[in-house]
């Protein structure tokens, strides 16, 4: 195969990103065809009561016997609009948003087509496993977030009285912003795993630095999981920190330390 020149690969680069554009444009149309009833049956679906996260705690309630409100209450959100605009832009923000993730998958794949001529066969294991790890990582982030950060966040904050003379009235605006944050706060917040394999690859931790500073750890989950909660709730903060702290576990199980790693690999070399 001809090497190729400067301006081939900037060719190459230009022939992706149109390929990526297009794709992305026309899921982004069909979402937004589609929003209407996705909205209904996806986007609000936590504001009814038959939502499944609240089925499943009245079931592990009856079976359980227990009678506490967070295992009995009923619930539902009625949602009002209070910006003219606001239902149109939604409806084209949101159908954005929703593209760049269902198109994630292509987006890398065709990256990956990219930079794989340009790798050593070591590089390209690793740099496949990234991005494999990477998608699956943030789509499992995602579906915590919405079947059970966001409900739960909602059915909280929505039935939180300050005073009885105060009604909790919920904005379209206000469940979007909360809806959105939150979803790709968690998706993002599942690349931990990924972040910190990759720096361990390039020396910078590794298990045994990971398990020595794990307390103060616990504390950045802590400000971080602050950071992009949307509201400063201690309920909040334990539901989204929770599964951090959890994920910085994962991550010392990932990897290894690089002085038993060399070992291993002196071994196997031994062997062959």
């Amino acid at each position: 195969m001809a090497e190729m020149s400067f301006w081939d690969h900037l060719e190459v680069l230009r022939r992706v990103l149109f390929r990526v554009i297009g794709i992305w444009m026309v899921v982004a149309v069909g979402y937004f065809i589609a929003m209407p009833y996705l909205f209904d049956r996806v986007i609000l679906a936590p504001c009814h009561d038959d939502f499944i996260l609240y089925d499943l705690l009245r079931y592990i309630g009856q079976s359980l016997n227990l009678t506490d409100s967070f295992f009995t209450e009923q619930f539902n959100v009625k949602i009002i609009n209070i910006n003219l605009a606001a239902p149109f832009f939604i409806q084209i923000s949101t159908s954005f948003w929703m593209s760049i993730i269902t198109t994630m998958p292509y987006l890398f794949f065709e990256v990956w087509n990219f930079i794989d001529p340009a790798l050593y066969a070591k590089e390209r294991r690793g740099v496949k496993k990234a991005l494999g790890v990477g998608t699956v990582m943030f789509y499992v982030g995602m579906l915590l977030g919405y079947f059970i950060v966001f409900p739960l966040t909602l059915r909280f904050l929505t039935t939180y009285q300050l005073s009885a003379e105060v009604d909790n009235i919920l904005s379209l605006n206000s469940y979007m912003d909360n809806f959105m944050m939150l979803n790709l706060c968690m998706g993002l917040a599942f690349e931990l795993p990924l972040v910190t394999w990759l720096l361990s690859l390039m020396g910078l931790v590794n298990r045994s630095f990971l398990r020595k500073y794990r307390r103060y750890a616990i504390v950045i989950v802590v400000v971080v999981a602050a950071i992009i909660t949307p509201t400063s709730d201690p309920f909040t903060l334990c539901v989204v920190s929770i599964p951090l702290y959890l994920l910085y576990e994962m991550s010392i199980l990932m990897i290894k330390d690089k002085k038993k790693a060399e070992e291993k690999e002196e071994g196997e070399e031994a062997e062959k």
